[in-house]
């Protein structure tokens, strides 16, 4: 992925126009690991990096929010939103990581709500 092609990702996933520097301590295993994928892969450290949040960031939304969807605590539209999905993705989600879909009156009421536009959750 050129870096050009990374950072509209970026833009895409958190809706943000600037990027923003993070120093954070890794073991040297890590390190090591990151600068041995960007030799293989031909590109820049930092960028291999980037793009490794990136994804890593995301997929933990994902987890977090499907986590929180099955133990009843937020609704199917609701754990799409935490995440970042659109409720058909999030439902594939689902599906991928054999979580049962649990639908009920208040799934149904929040569903008509936001489709409807009058609900913010």
């Amino acid at each position: 992925m050129k870096e050009d092609c990374l950072y509209s990702a970026y833009t895409n996933v958190y809706k943000v126009s600037a990027v923003e520097v993070l120093s954070v301590r890794v073991p040297r295993e890590v390190r090591e690991g990151l600068e041995q994928i960007a030799r293989l892969e031909g590109r820049d450290k930092a960028e291999v990096a980037r793009e490794i949040l990136i994804r890593g960031v995301k997929e933990r939304r994902v987890e977090a929010a499907l986590r929180l969807y099955r133990e009843g605590k937020v609704t199917l539209w609701r754990a799409a939103e935490l995440a970042g999905l659109t409720l058909w993705e999030m439902i594939e989600e689902l599906g991928k990581r054999g979580v049962e879909l649990q639908y009920g009156l208040r799934e149904l009421e929040e569903d008509l709500e936001a489709a409807l536009g009058e609900g913010s959750s």
